[in-house]
């Protein structure tokens, strides 16, 4: 089942200048994302941020997927070593 993202993703103006944020906290869709670059686990969020919710987790990823799909993407060089 897809989650419907809008019911937990909002932007506002006076909430961390309109980035992204999981609705009712100042977590930004950017600030999670990169807790899970940085190796964070599910469990490490939902302890950390007792605000979130598993689907508002999934919501955060929903609504990254639906960004890049309107995204045009280019092949990035790969550097020689």
């Amino acid at each position: 089942m897809d989650i419907e993202w809008r019911e937990y993703i909002h932007s506002n103006p006076e909430i961390l200048l309109g980035k992204p944020v999981v609705k009712g906290t100042r977590l930004s869709v950017e600030f999670i994302i990169g807790l899970f670059a940085q190796g964070w686990t599910e469990n490490q969020v939902l302890e950390n941020y007792p605000t979130m919710t598993k689907e508002a987790l999934r919501a955060v990823f929903a609504f990254a997927t639906e960004c890049m799909r309107e995204e045009s993407l280019y092949p990035i060089p790969v550097k020689a070593a």
